[in-house]
């Protein structure tokens, strides 16, 4: 054949991608073995009823054709409400653009505000995709780790040290996967200052919102930084739609209307009936409230579960839907411990240094499973830790 493009062949490097021990967990649970699946970060249960018969409703509605490019005007109206309640800021419907997910939103986020040949500052750990969304448009990037012994924290000056000339934007995700840090106000304060003394776009991913573990601060409620922050959400997360795959992007009005153009030449709009069910779940928060707790209790009873285990440290773990555990004490190599893991006790986890070298020496854990699977889970992590230890000795 004809040969590709340098764009879309450069997009994932060639490699490992650090998802092997999943994927392994995965195909050894599919063959009938008894796997705890700690790995993902999906849902274990079904969307809210009341969503799923709102878009039932607006399929025999006859709500089958084409929506306007930015999202049907109910819809951006529910994301805006939502913006507003998440961000800090009064949001209106023009400050709203509807996308196929969160991972959508980030795309047209980073093809928004970069050009070829542009620099970025992605703060790690981050999630998956944040580096190959770079280099689809055809932007480099320095990844600046955050200190795990500083809870994961962001720090200010690590990211000035990384600014080049051509430095156009910073990606920051909050709270965090996979840490589960949720970033403090004193520590956005001072990235919002790099932000407007270099005139950098701020771009925040803030799908995990609901489901903090205490406030949440928005970097585009800060002084000066409605004007140059993008915030990437979702319905996946806060109202347990992972597969409806629905997003949207909060920011300038100018650059919103920019954006509609994007959509123009990528998804040419949404589904009306999905469109609908996901404005009625914004508009009554249907499952909000009952997922935020969900997950809350479960990390409460995995905490408590681990608690005092030896040469075991929990870091950031404050929101989200992970835990981040520092087994470095035991094992400095945190993808040979998750295979260890997944052969001598079936619990599948994530090598930390997945997501970025600050994660080295940490295993994820996904909270998406019911509170006595998680409970069944640290008690063999716990029996796992303390016979590699004797092992090794």
């Amino acid at each position: 054949m004809p040969r590709p493009s340098s764009r879309i062949s450069g997009i994932v490097p060639s490699g490992k991608d650090g998802w092997e021990v999943h994927s392994a967990a995965w195909a050894r649970k599919a063959a009938g073995e008894d796997i705890i699946m700690l790995s993902v970060g999906d849902h274990d249960f079904d969307t809210p009823s009341e969503t799923i018969e709102a878009c039932v409703t607006a399929v025999r509605g006859s709500n089958h054709h084409y929506t306007p490019l930015p999202g049907l005007p109910r819809l951006r109206k529910a994301m805006a409400a939502a913006s507003s309640a998440c961000t800090g800021v009064e949001t209106t419907p023009d400050q709203v653009i509807a996308t196929p997910g969160g991972q959508a939103a980030l795309y047209a986020a980073v093809q928004a505000v970069l050009d070829q040949g542009d620099h970025a500052i992605v703060v790690a750990p981050y999630y998956a995709t944040y580096p190959n969304t770079f280099s689809a448009a055809g932007a480099s990037f320095t990844v600046v780790e955050t200190p795990a012994e500083d809870g994961f924290q962001p720090h200010a000056d690590m990211i000035r040290a990384a600014l080049r000339p051509n430095t156009r934007a910073i990606l920051i995700n909050t709270p965090n996967n996979p840490t589960g840090a949720v970033y403090s106000r004193e520590r956005l304060e001072q990235l919002a200052e790099v932000c407007r003394e270099h005139d950098l776009w701020l771009l925040s991913d803030e799908v995990y919102w609901t489901l903090g573990g205490g406030e949440h601060v928005s970097p585009r409620s800060l002084p000066g930084m409605a004007e140059r922050t993008l915030v990437i959400n979702s319905m996946s997360k806060s109202h347990g739609m992972t597969g409806w795959r629905m997003g949207w992007l909060t920011g300038p009005q100018e650059m919103i209307s920019l954006l509609i153009n994007l959509n123009l030449v990528t998804t040419y709009g949404l589904p009306a009936f999905i469109s609908i069910a996901c404005a009625e779940a914004l508009e009554n928060r249907y499952g909000v409230k009952e997922i935020a707790e969900r997950y809350a209790a479960r990390r409460t009873v995995f905490l408590d579960a681990v608690r005092g285990m030896n040469d075991v440290t929990v870091r950031g773990s404050e929101g989200g839907m992970y835990v981040m555990l520092d087994i470095s004490a035991v094992e400095p190599d945190d993808e040979k411990f998750a295979w260890a893991l997944l052969d001598k006790e079936n619990v599948g986890v994530m090598p930390g240094s997945s997501f970025g070298e600050a994660a080295a020496g940490h295993i994820r854990i996904s909270l998406c499973q019911p509170e006595p699977v998680l409970q069944e889970a640290a008690l063999r992590l716990r029996r796992f830790a303390s016979s590699y230890r004797r092992e090794a000795a």
